[in-house]
């Protein structure tokens, strides 16, 4: 290695399930004797996105910038740009250490020791100790209390756009006795988001369930809040909403949820493969907001798809406008090399970027107009929640969660971060909600 200090640094790109990977790799080194440190890392972890050709065009550039800032600096990548590569034989020149697929992305930190770092380190510790010291981990969800929980891998739903299933494998998933115990021995730790490439699959392998997962989160465990990345909609069902509705009282789980549409069109649905209508997603976001109001709901949509006219992006807009989804995420769509749709651009046409741009924008402001209707609602309503308070400041206010996730900024002559506490929602001003202590 170029660089023999025991000093690391570690960047996730794109889902939330690569940031809790990431949190667990940070951990390990940490138990293993390494500081974390943005100065001159002798090692530079790199778990990477190629969920589309962007995403993996960004891998690529952050490796080069990485290497110029730290040119002595080892730099391993893993995650599915990593995979991918590894798959397909490309980018053998770029200037990386270590290249770590997802499939032995679990042994990183053992690789990392046995290959660079075996004089100066000897033995990495078998299982995690307990009461892990994260305080010395510069991290934004740790800073403020939140930890990341990887509950769950892979997926078995192939959607024809989507080459996540052949970078990431079919579903894995970790036992619930295991999410327990790593969340037990987490310290001054407020929230934890359980992050999973689907959510519908988890306990497909071991026989448990995501509503079992929940329970014993709730009670073999003193976490305040307990929230989803997000929550796929083939998780969602009548079970489901009957049990939210029984553990609402206990405020332990967090009222928001990012539930991906893709499309408000059947006709696409079905060329993405998704297997549900827009009258069963209807259903679902319905049903989350008869139980609670309050609650927030945020979805994606890929604008731009093969075979979507002009009438098919109005029924998607159409949609959104009269369904109770508070917010979106809007992404242009791009085939990728080795998925259904790859092979589909053969006798389906595809909108041009400025179409795509188009109607991306018209999206982007009728989430923006949704967000500031629900915004108001929870002003109007002067409500009121436990929230987190985060590592942001502004002109003696302080940023806080409130319990469907939503920011508030409260007056503060102290820091409160990483506390929870009690407040009250009482105006908008400029788009975002401001409240006070109670």
């Amino acid at each position: 290695m170029k660089n023999h200090s025991k000093t690391f640094f570690s960047y996730a790109m794109g889902c939330r399930v690569n940031e809790a990977e990431k949190e667990v790799f940070d951990r390990r080194l940490t138990e293993a004797g390494f500081t974390y440190t943005p100065d001159v890392p002798s090692i530079y972890i790199f778990n990477s996105c190629a969920v589309t050709g962007k995403a993996e065009r960004e891998t690529r550039q952050h490796i080069y910038q990485i290497r110029k800032k730290y040119p002595k600096t080892m730099i391993v990548v893993t995650g599915c740009s990593a995979t991918y590569w590894k798959k397909l034989g490309r980018n053998t020149s770029l200037p990386v250490d270590l290249l770590i697929d997802n499939s032995d992305k679990q042994y990183l930190v053992k690789m990392i020791i046995n290959r660079f770092l075996q004089p100066y380190v000897r033995n990495l510790p078998g299982c995690v100790r307990s009461r892990i010291k994260i305080k010395n981990i510069s991290n934004k969800y740790l800073r403020s209390g939140r930890a990341m929980i990887k509950i769950q891998d892979g997926c078995q739903r192939f959607c024809s756009y989507c080459i996540v299933p052949y970078l990431r494998g079919l579903p894995k998933s970790n036992l619930i006795k295991d999410i327990v115990k790593e969340i037990n021995s987490l310290k001054n730790i407020k929230e934890i988001v359980l992050t999973a490439i689907n959510t519908e699959a988890f306990g497909y392998d071991t026989k448990e369930s995501l509503i079992d997962l929940i329970d014993a989160v709730i009670y073999k465990t003193k976490i305040p809040r307990i929230s989803f990345g997000s929550i796929h909609p083939w998780s969602i069902d009548r079970k489901f909403i009957d049990y939210y509705r029984s553990i609402k009282s206990k405020n332990r789980l967090a009222n928001f949820f990012h539930v991906p549409l893709q499309s408000g069109s059947d006709k696409i649905l079905k060329l993405m493969k998704r297997d549900y209508s827009v009258k069963d997603f209807a259903w679902k976001i319905n049903a989350i907001k008869k139980v609670n109001p309050f609650a927030m709901v945020a979805t994606d949509v890929i604008v731009g798809f093969l075979g979507e006219t002009g009438g098919e992006f109005q029924k998607t807009y159409k949609f959104l406008e009269k369904t109770p989804i508070d917010r979106f995420h809007i992404f242009r769509f791009s085939s990728r090399d080795n998925t259904a749709v790859y092979h589909m651009k053969e006798r389906l046409s595809e909108a041009p970027p400025d179409v795509k741009i188009k109607r991306a924008k018209a999206l982007a402001d009728l989430s923006q107009k949704k967000y500031n209707q629900f915004l108001q609602f929870l002003a109007d309503n002067n409500y009121r929640s436990s929230s987190l308070f985060l590592d942001k400041f502004e002109n003696g206010h302080q940023q806080a969660l409130l319990d469907n996730q939503v920011p508030v900024w409260i007056k503060t002559d102290k820091s409160l971060t990483g506390e929870m506490k009690n407040v009250q929602v009482n105006k908008i001003t400029a788009d975002r909600l401001s409240g006070e202590l109670i």
